[in-house]
């Protein structure tokens, strides 16, 4: 046996060490080098083409100074069909039919990637995340790594059309510091002496009651994971005055997201209560310049609440599939990452309120805004945006919001708002498996 094992170690070092005095003979092939200048598309999923897809657009020129090789395709994809596609792909395994970037609403990338931990690139060492402000990169980050770059951070305004506020006898400044107990009687008054609806919202959506809860600090759960609907106070609160404005006519429920655009730019309403994303599709009505202001958003009457709430907030990632990922990487990071002229070319016309900590500084916040009647609203946004109470959505957000958005439809049908956050806990809750 003995015999044997040296014979096998013998024959083990022989070859060795031949294999090693034939190397020494010649120099191995190396495998050439990619052409930096071969062209590369990056195919980018994301939505508003006022607001996401015109700076996608932005981004591409100034990166194409650097890399006229690389293409940014960008398809249009409204959020609900990009979450459901991407969910689609990944339930199936089958990511092929993905783009390389998308954009994703900051309140769903804990649920994907917790879902999907490899379907995302990590973005540690890629791109620098160091001068974002950290309330946005917190969103992606998930047990140690990061998977997003911060883009708009979704402070909300109120925005007001002052030619029919004056007309109710109202100004500006009786719209600030306000409660939503207060926003209401003033919609009545707006009612009463113009015909015209005060705001809108998507009826059945429960948008108006998320950015009510914010701006209260608190959310469907608490800072544990649990369930906090059905004894949510501010949740109660916000139902009820929203239920109210539908009921007597000071809020117009529209069916989808186009009608409610139709409704801000046609003047069906005096006002809209939004994230700044919302100066993109204002000012597209050019016969409108002069007409609108911007004042903090109305609180809800419970403890700690504040005057300043947020809206959407979106962040960009890259996905695993993508045989481009470290272009990808660079060309965020190059841009919405690193360009300060970026964000100064796309704040004018579509508010995007930048997360990246440089463009803060740029001269263009202080300029005034014509269209707004000269108002510093990007001043007035980085003012709000100070105040946003942070929250923590948890990973069953989209779950709850469905069911809240249930529940607003069954109140809106004459249910008690009592008896529909009992329901939606308790859907939430069976979701989750509790």
């Amino acid at each position: 046996m003995k015999k044997l094992l040296r014979f096998a170690l013998t024959a083990i070092l022989a070859t060795g060490l031949a294999a090693s005095f034939m190397s020494c003979g010649k120099k191995e092939a190396k495998a050439p080098a990619a052409d930096p200048n071969a062209p590369v598309k990056l195919t980018v999923w994301c939505w508003d083409p006022s607001f996401n897809i015109y700076a996608m657009k932005e981004a591409a020129k100034i990166y194409n100074r650097e890399k006229p090789n690389v293409t940014i395709d960008i398809v249009e994809t409204p959020w609900e069909d990009l979450q459901q596609k991407l969910i689609a792909s990944l339930s199936a395994n089958d990511p092929s039919t993905l783009p390389d970037i998308i954009l994703c609403q900051d309140n769903a990338i804990l649920k994907n990637v917790s879902s999907y931990p490899n379907a995302f690139a990590p973005l540690n060492g890629k791109v620098d995340l160091s001068q974002f402000a950290q309330f946005k990169v917190a969103f992606g980050e998930v047990n140690g790594k990061n998977y997003s770059v911060p883009f708009d951070n979704g402070v909300t305004a109120t925005f007001l059309r002052t030619d029919l506020i004056e007309q109710a006898g109202l100004k500006v400044d009786d719209f600030k510091d306000i409660t939503w107990e207060r926003f209401h009687e003033l919609g009545k008054i707006v009612k009463q002496k113009t015909g015209k609806y005060m705001i809108s919202y998507v009826g059945n959506d429960p948008d108006f009651v998320m950015v009510a809860l914010q701006s209260a600090g608190t959310w469907f759960f608490d800072d544990k994971g649990k369930v906090n609907i059905a004894n949510n106070q501010a949740l109660i609160e916000g139902l009820k005055v929203y239920a109210d404005m539908v009921a007597d006519g000071t809020c117009l429920a529209v069916p989808d997201w186009n009608a409610f655009v139709a409704s801000v730019n046609n003047g069906q309403v005096a006002s809209c209560i939004d994230g700044s994303w919302m100066v993109g599709i204002i000012s597209s009505q050019s016969n409108q310049q002069g007409k609108w202001a911007i004042t903090n958003t109305p609180r809800l009457s419970v403890s700690g609440a504040k005057n300043s709430s947020s809206q959407g907030g979106s962040s960009w990632m890259i996905m695993a599939n993508s045989k481009y990922q470290d272009v990808a990487a660079d060309f965020l990071n190059k841009t919405f990452a690193g360009s300060k002229e970026l964000y100064e070319i796309i704040l004018p016309s579509s508010g995007a309120i930048s997360t990246w900590l440089p463009a803060a500084s740029s001269p263009a916040y202080e300029k005034g805004n014509e269209f707004f009647g000269g108002q510093q609203i990007y001043k007035e946004f980085l003012a709000y945006s100070n105040e946003i109470p942070r929250i923590k959505y948890g990973i069953y957000n989209y779950e709850a919001r469905a069911e809240v958005g249930v529940a607003v439809a069954d109140i809106l049908k004459g249910s008690s708002v009592e008896d529909a956050l009992a329901k939606a806990e308790k859907n939430v809750k069976f979701i989750m498996g509790e």
